[in-house]
């Protein structure tokens, strides 16, 4: 708990609303200071370990001294260090030294920052992504879940945001779900992509290795592989500069991106549906939904999903600029900018995730809103049903078309004039002419038979496609989720 002084201090100062306001506590920690700084000492130390195991003068008590203080950071030395010596690594350097004397000699033996900088940016991304997979699958398995449950409702789909031919609830669901299920292989694809940058040197040619160990590549190259292995990853870059390609960062911001643009379609047709009094989002019974209109439910949990992922589609530019202006081996212009994106994109897409898992877990659907609907469409979609139906009871289907195209534009006038229902089948059922049809007029105009395959599309999707893809993460699915704000 902060002091009273340091409560008031705090709130003086800008604090990003990701990490205040949004992002679980676990993605704000694998973006931290603490896990970062914590991470340079395992580098550090997986890399002497290595080292002595190749052969330097390392001994096991500078190995122990290092194992002992890996998360003994003294964050004021830190920050002291690097305010006199204008360098974030050399200060974590000295401050690491402090507390492992025996040590001191031989942290970051002919290592480069990037060594320390750029490998821990590969382990954050890949953790990062390690948190988000499980959250993407669970929102996936509850609208499966949904998918299922309204697979035979029928629903009036839209085309143009015009009616159109019927679809069902479950079938309209499987489009989200089959977006969401390309963003779950695509950030698959992207974490399973990522190589570590390795112990590459200066400006990547492992020049200062080669010199440690006397000009034996195969050694240098063991180095390089026993550090990999240490650090979690199957394979390193074979080539870099001083960094590690800035395309990478591209690759993995563009599959957040994409996720952001599947997240921004599906709450915007829950937005849209819930104008539609269709369905809508969980809405809690003390919600406020307006501070002027007391009736309004507001669809406020899908409008931070569309808000916050337009932010993310936003930040694949700046790796984008930053690959294609790195000068040669390096330049320093990507630091800043990828302390901001990298961290934002991963932030922003844990907080869409959850609250996307909360609206998922309670869509609420209103099936007499929906059958209303219907009825007011279904007439002037079920003309050529009608038409086939007389023609095969020995009517003309010219004449018939003509009889339909003048009844049905007299309907049209009741609706869009007069504001009343859509009366054509009344007025089908009032015509002599239709009577050799008008008991099969109830069959004729039942949803189910508008809807074609739906539900069998959504039952067969669910279980070749959506199920197995899944089973991954199968011991992550439990458990509802509740938004703090």
């Amino acid at each position: 708990m902060a002091a009273p002084g340091e409560a008031e201090d705090a709130m003086a100062r800008y604090r990003s609303p990701l990490v205040s306001r949004y992002a679980s506590a676990e993605m704000a920690y694998n973006f931290s200071e603490r896990k970062k700084f914590g991470t340079w000492r395992r580098l550090w130390l997986y890399l002497a370990q290595a080292e002595k195991s190749l052969g330097l003068s390392i001994t096991d008590e500078q190995i122990r001294e290092m194992e002992a203080n890996l998360d003994n950071i003294d964050f004021k030395m830190a920050a002291e260090e690097e305010k006199k010596l204008r360098h974030d690594v050399m200060a974590h350097v000295h401050t690491f030294a402090h507390c492992c004397p025996k040590a001191a000699a031989i942290i970051h033996l002919g290592a480069t920052s990037c060594y320390v900088g750029d490998n821990t940016d590969l382990i954050v991304l890949r953790d990062g992504f390690n948190l988000l997979l499980p959250k993407l699958a669970r929102v996936i398995s509850r609208l499966a879940d949904f998918a299922e449950k309204y697979a035979d409702m029928p629903a009036l789909g839209f085309t143009h945001y015009q009616p159109a031919q019927l679809t069902t609830v479950g079938k309209r669901c499987c489009l989200w779900i089959q977006d969401l299920c390309m963003d779950l292989q695509n950030l698959e694809r992207a974490r399973d992509d990522l190589r570590f940058r390795g112990v590459k040197g200066t400006t990547g040619t492992q020049a200062s290795f080669l010199q440690l160990f006397e000009g034996d590549h195969s050694k240098v190259e063991e180095l390089d592989r026993l550090v990999t292995a240490k650090a979690g990853f199957k394979r390193a870059y074979m080539v870099t500069g001083q960094t590690y390609s800035r395309k990478v960062d591209i690759g993995v911001l563009a599959v957040l991106a994409s996720l952001g643009a599947s997240i921004h379609k599906i709450c915007t047709d829950i937005r849209l549906l819930a104008n539609l009094k269709e369905i809508e989002e969980p809405f809690e019974k003390d919600q406020i939904g307006s501070s002027a209109m007391p009736y309004k439910r507001n669809p406020m949990r899908s409008e931070r999903c569309c808000s916050l992922a337009r932010h993310l589609m936003t930040l694949v530019m700046d790796p984008l600029q930053t690959a294609a202006v790195q000068w040669f081996e390096r330049t320093l212009d990507d630091s800043a900018n990828r302390r901001v994106c990298l961290a934002e994109a991963f932030l922003t897409a844990d907080i869409i995730l959850s609250t996307l898992q909360n609206v998922s877990e309670g869509l609420v659907v209103y099936p007499k809103v929906i059958e209303r609907r219907i009825r007011q469409e279904l007439p002037f979609m079920a003309t050529e049903n009608i038409i086939m139906a007389m023609v095969k009871a020995g009517g003309n289907r010219q004449d018939c078309h003509e009889k339909i195209r003048v009844l049905s534009q007299q309907a049209a006038a009741v609706v869009k004039q007069e504001g009343g229902d859509n009366d054509f089948i009344a007025r089908v059922r009032a015509d002599p002419y239709f009577s050799p049809i008008h008991k099969q007029l109830e069959s004729l105009l039942d949803p189910s038979s508008f809807t074609g395959r739906a539900p069998q599309q959504v039952a067969k999707f669910l279980k070749e496609e959506v199920r197995p893809a899944l089973i991954p993460y199968q011991s992550e699915m439990g458990g509802k989720i509740e938004l703090a704000l």
